[in-house]
């Protein structure tokens, strides 16, 4: 295949000099803004939620209302990596998904209160098409058995965390002490950002994310498709705006998808042979695994938000804070500083050959939640006659969270690429989003069912209720740690030197 001077080959891609090829750099400043959008509306929503004059819901709603949205959102992440996978290609569901948050982004800011439902049915499909397919476009700019790729992987992540930060800290502060309406609008403007770096650096890619129907048809053809898939994603808005208002269809929505998606999965596997089924078995163990670690972590945008801005005093280390920036953003401010220890502790350990295995590394990560969550219930006796405790001790949690996280989600999308055959990347990270999906659901119950449905709880009584259940939550993530230490050896064997 010829060159232009505009384009490369996927092999003069992958052929890079140095750490990173260029066209990560691109994908990184794409992903920041899109996650400042993310994670500035994952913050707001249940404080907009539970306000007096917008939906004035108790916790125990707000928890579950936002669970389900939330839910909804990595649902539709394995919807947007099918259809990529088998019709648009990538860079056509990164700019549809885009172009649908923003509108969503940009209804909510008119009147959130009016078209809270509305805006977030847009948001939730948008972000389907668009987040599963950039991830996959960062594993396809290394060929297989580029080293480089965890650090390809790693600087993508940190690329997340800077906008999970901006965007969990502003908008939230936004809504809370000036307007929800420049909150929203603040959400739509970098989203916006996001969709033009991607638009103008895309000839970059040469052929990575090109829609997989070219060669098999007709431009005529593929525009056919293309318009089909984009219809078809408008009118599943009005379903998702009924399941996402109604917590009884999201829990019959959520306890069919998921069953049907295992068994398009295994169906898929009975196409490649017995090591390659084997290998996305592993992957599934990851996935499954990942799960429980969702329900716990995202604990922040539900219960520790509301927690946060009901328990918590509003100074850290002395100076003063507002406690839901400090619950939206200290994870990703953390991750920024210490990720990259992280990662030198992992080298130190392997030139010693002392370096946990893939799997331990996942244990690991449920140890450290387990022992955060203990912090997390020790609050309550930080607390004073009125139920308000420590922002430090809140904060020091949210550290140890941190490493936990570090251990963990860093390589899951990248070992979820590595496990997989190529034509089932697009699916399995797909997979991989739709674990997370069942996670912020079971998140969402887990957190309406240690709230009090009560409005009228005094704040001592939500500090028990809340801490109580964190308790609960440590003793799980403790087990969920320690089975996956044990059945370490049996998953690597599934995975074929793969690591």
């Amino acid at each position: 295949m010829a060159t232009t001077a505009n384009t490369q080959t996927l092999e003069e891609i992958q052929n890079f000099k140095g750490k990173y090829p260029k066209q990560l750099w691109y994908l990184f400043l794409s992903e920041m803004w899109e996650r400042f959008s993310f994670y500035g509306m994952r913050g707001m929503l249940t404080i907009f939620m539970v306000d007096k004059a917008q939906l004035a819901m108790t916790d125990h709603d707000a928890n579950l209302q936002y669970g389900a949205t939330q839910a909804f959102v990595y649902t539709l992440a394995f919807v947007g990596g099918l259809f990529a996978d088998k019709v648009l290609g990538f860079r056509k569901s990164i700019f549809w998904g885009g172009f649908l948050m923003i509108l969503g982004s940009f209804i909510l800011a008119i009147s959130p209160k009016e078209f809270f439902y509305v805006g977030i049915s847009f948001t939730i499909v948008g972000t389907g098409f668009f987040k599963p397919n950039i991830s996959t476009m960062v594993g396809d700019l290394y060929a297989k058995g580029d080293e480089r790729r965890d650090a390809g992987f790693g600087l993508f992540y940190s690329g997340i965390n800077i906008g999970a930060l901006a965007g969990g800290a502003l908008c939230v502060w936004l809504g809370k002490h000036y307007s929800w309406n420049a909150a929203f609008s603040c959400a739509g403007i970098v989203m916006t950002i996001s969709l033009l770096i991607f638009i103008f650096t895309k000839r970059t890619l040469g052929p990575i994310g090109l829609s997989p129907l070219g060669g098999k048809f007709t431009s005529s053809k593929i525009k056919m498709y293309d318009i089909m898939v984009y219809i078809g994603s408008l009118l599943a808005i009005p379903l998702i705006l009924l399941l996402v208002s109604n917590s009884r269809y999201t829990d019959l929505f959520m306890y069919t998808v998921g069953p049907l998606t295992l068994l398009y999965i295994i169906y898929e596997m009975l196409k490649y042979n017995k090591i390659e089924r084997q290998k996305i078995t592993a992957a599934m163990v990851f996935i499954i695994f990942s799960i429980f670690f969702w329900a716990f972590f995202e604990q922040s945008g539900g219960s520790l938000n509301l927690f946060a801005a009901n328990n918590l005093t509003d100074k850290v280390v002395g100076i003063p804070m507002d406690p839901n920036v400090i619950n939206n953003s200290s994870n990703s401010a953390f991750v920024i500083l210490f990720s990259p220890f992280i990662g030198l502790l992992w080298l130190w350990l392997a030139k010693r050959k002392l370096e946990p295995n893939t799997v331990v590394k996942f244990g690991l990560g449920f140890l450290f939640l387990s022992l955060a969550f203990y912090v997390f219930y020790y609050t309550r006796f930080f607390a004073n006659k009125n139920g308000i405790t420590s922002l430090n001790v809140f904060t020091l949690a949210y550290l140890i969270i941190t490493i936990g996280e570090l251990c963990l989600s860093p390589i899951g999308m990248s070992i979820v690429t590595k496990l997989s055959p190529k034509p089932m990347h697009g699916v399995m990270m797909g997979m991989w989003f739709l674990a997370s999906a069942y996670g912020q659901y079971a998140a969402g119950l887990l957190g309406a069912d240690m709230s009090s449905s009560n409005p009228n709880a005094s704040l001592s009584e939500k500090l028990i209720l809340y801490t109580d259940g964190y308790k609960h939550l440590a003793i799980y993530a403790l087990v969920a740690g320690v089975v996956l230490i044990v059945i370490s050896p049996l998953v690597r064997k599934l995975m074929h030197e793969v690591h």
